[in-house]
């Protein structure tokens, strides 16, 4: 039971994708290699970090990240690096400037625009006048007592 257990818990553990060779020996380093590539979309998994995807793609740019790291770029440096080589969508956070604005945009102003249109609609719906009589005439109220009756 006890095995069953320890092989559950192995198997629930997080898998990163990075290989031992892929490695920096420095600690430092490979934690700051492991915060940038986090941060950078799989090109090919599409929304999977590169940490986290087993595509060559991702395994090239995480070495990438590592080679630009140990060359001395900063955190930025690296980030603007494979940005301009990938474009903005290899990140998986787009920054907040020019075409992407209108995306990060689009969606609080659709979900304001359909509360608005619902609002409206309830507003006018609980102020309309019914089509018909909400009252039964004599005849239809017989007739319903007759078919109640059985």
């Amino acid at each position: 039971m006890r095995r069953l257990i320890a092989l559950l818990c192995l198997l629930a553990a997080p898998v990163f994708a990075v290989q031992p060779d892929e490695m920096l020996d420095d600690p430092a380093l490979e934690a700051r290699a492991r915060e940038i590539s986090s941060g950078l979309r799989c090109l090919v998994c599409r929304n999977e970090s590169i940490d986290d995807s087993n595509a060559a793609l991702a395994h090239d740019l995480r070495v990438l990240v590592r080679d630009r790291l140990l060359a001395g770029d900063s955190d930025a440096e690296v980030v603007a690096f494979i940005v301009d080589r990938y474009g903005e969508y290899v990140l998986l956070n787009p920054r907040m400037e020019g075409s992407t604005l209108a995306l990060w945009l689009a969606g609080p102003l659709m979900l304001l625009l359909g509360g608005g249109f619902a609002f409206a609609y309830l507003r006018r719906r609980a102020g309309a006048t019914p089509d018909r009589a909400e009252t039964l005439s004599e005849a239809e109220e017989a007739r319903l007592h007759d078919i109640l009756d059985g």
